[in-house]
């Protein structure tokens, strides 16, 4: 849950009682109604919005510089053998994730009116070498300038550079890192704390452009492609992992996880806050505590599956909307830094939104407008963030017990205790 900045001021304590996806709907509420009432305002209401996406681009490069790096520096070394194949499904189903929704936005291609007026401002890349030769480019970069100016490619490489280095750090250090995520995720959930009224602002401004209410049909779309793409990967992409692993029927742990665990998530939306009832799941599964006090909890932080389909579409939105043609390979290799960010995206409400704009500044697109986006997902965030929570969260208890499966399975067949077992098939 949100914390607002004086929890014990009567406003906050007002705003408590009203769950924060309620205020959302809200203000886009409030935000078609004026539209509708007094469509002339140039000022006071759009500057609502316009506010709130500055806000969020001031406070987006350094979230991403300090959610990645803590999350890397705080990867344990040695990590047991038992836990190594779950690791290994996590990736593995975030990548079909990512895959996934690339295949689905071309496909389904979903646009924002909004964003067209700027199309001519966009130079598209010429194909996966100039990619790459943008990518390195923008890489090297004082890591100082990179935040200023919001170059993710640099962030993200000093991120992951600082990351590894601070894995051999001493504990304390590594601690103080620590709540240094911390802290800056609480100043994001400050900014995000003002959604109601961006999304209030963001709306009015949207009906009132040209093409008016019909705007708003762009967002059922991209919103349709999204939720769609989760319901593929839970029941569709997510099965084929658990059978390839199980050698079983993955449908009755399938739909125990997600009516367990993916239920609650989708109106916690918070993987951290679901995180005791996915440990009672664990103990009712009798899967092994040694494996699943870690593997759940550190799913947590790195398996965003649906933070990566979010990644994904909203950037290709951006880039049909904007004419920026790209080949599969530069796709692909969005598709990759996708994954990279969603592992960084945990713990901050709408934590996958502010990465958008690093998966955007690979094809280009500046940092202002991939902000735009940003914007347009906390519209539809009611939906989109509900479901990806859901996604997340459940897979988390989903891979653990199939991993921890497979590891009887083998023991049986050779006649091994299950902890030898996992041993052996991770090595």
């Amino acid at each position: 849950m949100l914390e607002p900045f004086n929890p014990r001021s009567p406003l906050a304590t007002t705003l408590n009682r009203i769950p924060f996806i309620l205020q959302i709907v809200i203000g886009l509420i409030i935000g078609i109604l004026l539209a509708v009432v007094y469509p002339n305002d140039t000022t006071v209401i759009p500057m609502l919005g316009s506010l709130f996406v500055k806000a969020l681009k001031s406070v987006a490069p350094i979230l991403v510089f300090v959610l990645v790096s803590a999350a890397i520096a705080r990867h344990q070394k040695g990590v047991n053998a038992n836990i190594r194949p779950i690791i290994v499904l996590y990736f593995v189903s975030m990548l079909c994730a990512a895959s996934l929704a690339l295949f689905m936005s071309y496909t389904f291609p979903s646009t924002f009116t909004e964003l067209k007026a700027i199309s001519s401002e966009v130079q598209a890349p010429k194909g996966i070498t100039e990619v790459l030769s943008n990518f390195i480019n923008q890489a090297i970069d004082n890591p100082v300038t990179a935040i200023m100016n919001g170059n993710y490619i640099s962030i993200l490489i000093w991120a992951i550079a600082l990351g590894l280095t601070f894995r051999a750090a001493h504990d304390n250090t590594k601690r103080v890192l620590e709540d240094l995520a911390q802290s800056v995720s609480a100043v994001v959930r400050m900014v995000i704390r003002f959604a109601p009224l961006g999304v209030l602002g963001l709306v009015y401004n949207s009906c009132t452009q040209p093409g008016g209410f019909s705007n708003l049909l762009n967002y059922v779309h991209v919103v349709v492609v999204l939720v769609a793409s989760m319901l593929i990967i839970a029941f569709v992409v997510n099965a084929i992992i658990v059978f390839a692993v199980t050698r079983e029927n993955p449908y009755p742990l399938i739909f125990t996880c997600v009516a367990k665990s993916g239920i609650t998530a989708f109106f916690t939306r918070s993987s951290a806050a679901n995180l005791p009832v996915n440990l009672e799941l664990c103990e009712q599964l009798k899967l092994p505590r040694a494996t699943y006090s870690i593997t759940v909890p550190l799913g947590c932080t790195i398996n965003m599956s649906g933070a990566g389909v979010t990644i994904v579409i909203m950037t290709m939105a951006a880039v049909h909307t904007l004419g920026v043609h790209v080949d599969v390979w530069s796709s692909l290799l969005m598709c990759i830094v996708a994954v990279l960010c969603a592992c960084g995206a945990s713990g901050v409400a709408g934590g996958s939104l502010m990465l958008i704009p690093l998966a955007c500044s690979i094809f280009g697109i500046s940092d202002d407008v991939a902000m735009q986006v940003v914007g347009i997902g906390f519209i539809i965030g009611v939906i989109q963030d509900s479901t990806e929570t859901a996604l997340n969260s459940s897979t988390d208890v989903l891979f653990t017990a199939a991993a921890c499966r497979r590891a009887e399975r083998i023991a049986k067949k050779k006649g091994l205790a299950p902890e030898a077992a996992a041993t052996a098939q991770a090595k």
